[in-house]
Formats: structure tokens, C-alpha cells, sequence
């Protein structure tokens, strides 16, 4: 999916892609030029499942002017209500949201296999183990 401004882009401008600073200040017919440039970054960088679901949005408004060729679907941002915008800043936050803890579980579930379920770590773990109570034992007597 493209996505475009219809503005130029000024190279000097900070672009931030920070989703949450999206939010701030949007009044109606005024999104800055960084914001929209943000959101469209945020979605071409997106999976295909995402940017399907972000066409969704997209399609369930009547005045969304959708073009469509052989090289994808492209949609002018700037004809966007700010209506809109929001709809596709709470759906950018969740998919964010999602990915990190995503991939704070699969970080969590590494760690668990790297420790418990590893054949050499279970041997070392069963081997200090076994060797504690060894020492505790031969100390008691």
C-alpha cells in the first residue's frame, strides 16, 4: 500500500516516528506535514496483514478516495479527516503495542528454553544440585 502526502518534503524537517507524539495537537484540517509523513512511514513499514487491516479502515469511510493499479493501492493522506487519522493512530498504538509483547513472550519463552530445557543445562543444573546435597550430606555427618 502507498500512501502520500501531497506537500513537499523540507529534508531539514525532525521527522519523528514516535506513534504516541502523533496524537498531540491534532485539530481539525491541520495534521503537520512530519505527522502525516510519520503515519505513512509507520504503515508502509507494516506487515501485509497490518496494511490490509489498516485498507479496512480505510474503506469503511465513503469520502476515502482509494486508487488502485498495478503497483498497489495508493491514497492521498492529506484528504483524510482527522476522524480518520485518529482511527488509524488507535490502530498503529495497538499493532505496536501487540508487537512488543510479542516479543517480550518470545524473549521470556528463549530464556525458559535456554534454562530448563537444554540437554547441557540440565545436566549442569542436575550435576550442582546433586553436588549441594553431596556437600550438605558429607557436612551433616
Amino acid at each position: 500500500m502507498e500512501l502520500s502526502t501531497s506537500q513537499s518534503i523540507d529534508t531539514n524537517d525532525d521527522m519523528n516516528n514516535d506513534t504516541n507524539n502523533m496524537c498531540k495537537n491534532i485539530t481539525p484540517n491541520t495534521l503537520e506535514l512530519a505527522q502525516l509523513n510519520s503515519i505513512r512511514e509507520t504503515i508502509e513499514n507494516m506487515s501485509k496483514f497490518n496494511q490490509v487491516e489498516v485498507l479496512r479502515i480505510l474503506t469503511r469511510h465513503k469520502e476515502v478516495i482509494i486508487n488502485e493499479n498495478k503497483y498497489g493501492i495508493h491514497i492521498n493522506l492529506s484528504e483524510l479527516s482527522n476522524e480518520i487519522f485518529n482511527e488509524l493512530i488507535v490502530y498503529i498504538n495497538y499493532v505496536n503495542t501487540q508487537e512488543i509483547e510479542l516479543n517480550n513472550i518470545e524473549k521470556q519463552k528463549q530464556d525458559y528454553k535456554n534454562n530448563y530445557f537444554l540437554k547441557d543445562n540440565k545436566d549442569n543444573t542436575s550435576n550442582s544440585i546433586n553436588n549441594k546435597y553431596v556437600t550438605e550430606f558429607s557436612k551433616s555427618q
